[in-house]
């Protein structure tokens, strides 16, 4: 089948829906992988580039290379560019540590930028400041400025773009959670010149164990990525023409997303579906997500803020609920970044995000009866504290 089972089987409340998935896609997803231990050919077999092709043809992108992981999709076009010591590299500091971990493997520096406290995505003014003193201060070069879209909401890249072009940066899309997403009718993909996503089981188009892929336009960078993504290799397997990594998708991967890849679309409009649900039963009681104009959201993520985060998480579990916090501590005040400047005060937002933010189940398959359990908890929560 293409799309969401009928919800009312599915009684149980999953956090990312996994199992209800695989109860509506069982088959289609059975059926790819059998084809894989039929032929036998695990690491970079034919679904791999059938995969790239089909994600090519839904996104409008001329290459997607895909990876061992989102972080080897996130490190290899930054390998690719020559990033490395003496560099700068901006990023928000309320995001999963692979954004910056990447830059710091390479030697360079995670310069951590504050984000809009209502889509919780990059702040570009902060950007432009962070930007100017780097240059001002004279010690690091600015080379590249990583968007994450937060949630499966897509960053502002209309102004990313202007202030990229502007700063001589090169523009990176972390879109590790929104595959599916739109920014202005394109495609979550094709919204930076280059885009690294994650398919972790729990993201929006997720397999069953770790791959991800890298979208770009630009020929020479992809044959460069080709390249990086099997040590570095050339022409011929033995011939290596640079450093590189291994992170080839593994077959079996691409299969299971190949099966999964037809049901994306209906699996959004799910999400969307349940986000005004819990919108309307919320109301004014919490801050739900926000709504830009232009974009529309993967929902990867529901998350709403309120100051009694931990006392309606602790009555959520007790109600059979689960819950998640993403994420506790900013990036700058976690202890393998601290060395790279900031402190308690450098991103506000971000830390008083960390001490408010609580995301609920989320996924394509809840029922209705489960969407208002969900509901009733929270509001009842609140009403106790």
């Amino acid at each position: 089948m293409n799309g969401p089972a009928d919800p009312q089987t599915v009684p149980d409340i999953e956090f990312a829906g996994l199992k209800a998935q695989y109860q509506a896609l069982g088959p289609e997803i059975d059926a790819r992988m059998a084809a894989v231990v039929a032929h036998g050919r695990f690491i970079m077999g034919p679904e791999v580039a059938e995969l790239e092709a089909a994600l090519g043809a839904r996104t409008g992108v001329g290459h997607v290379i895909g990876v061992s992981s989102g972080t080897d999709a996130l490190l290899a076009p930054l390998m690719a560019a020559g990033v490395g010591p003496g560099d700068a590299v901006f990023m928000p500091a309320f995001t999963f540590t692979a954004t910056a971990e990447v830059v710091a493997l390479l030697g360079a520096c995670p310069v951590f930028v504050d984000v809009d406290p209502r889509n919780f995505n990059i702040d570009c003014a902060d950007l432009e400041r962070r930007v100017a003193q780097v240059r001002d201060a004279g010690e690091l070069t600015p080379r590249a400025a990583i968007a994450v879209d937060l949630f499966g909401l897509p960053a502002d890249y209309a102004a990313l773009t202007e202030i990229c072009a502007a700063g001589d940066l090169l523009l990176i899309a972390d879109a590790a959670q929104s595959m599916g997403a739109r920014y202005h009718e394109r495609h979550s993909g094709a919204l930076a010149p280059i885009t690294a996503t994650s398919f972790f089981p729990a993201k929006p188009l997720g397999c069953f164990g770790d791959g991800g892929a890298i979208f770009t336009d630009d020929d020479a960078l992809a044959a460069n990525l080709r390249s990086i993504r099997v040590h570095g290799s050339g022409k011929a397997k033995y011939e290596i023409e640079r450093i590189g990594l291994n992170a080839r998708l593994d077959t079996i991967q691409a299969a299971v997303l190949l099966a999964k890849l037809p049901a994306l679309d209906a699996e959004i409009a799910a999400r969307q579906t349940l986000a005004e649900r819990y919108d309307a039963g919320f109301g004014d009681l919490v801050e739900t997500p926000a709504r830009p104009n232009g974009a529309a959201s993967a929902w990867a993520q529901y998350s709403i803020l309120t100051d009694r985060r931990d006392a309606v998480a602790d009555h959520l579990r007790e109600a059979g609920i689960p819950t998640a916090v993403y994420y506790p501590r900013p990036l700058h005040l976690q202890p393998a970044y601290r060395h790279f400047g900031g402190g308690e005060g450098a991103c506000p937002v971000s830390e008083g995000l960390c001490e408010r933010i609580l995301s609920l189940p989320m996924h394509g398959y809840m029922s209705a009866t489960a969407a208002d359990r969900i509901v009733e908890a929270v509001r009842d929560a609140l009403s106790r504290t």
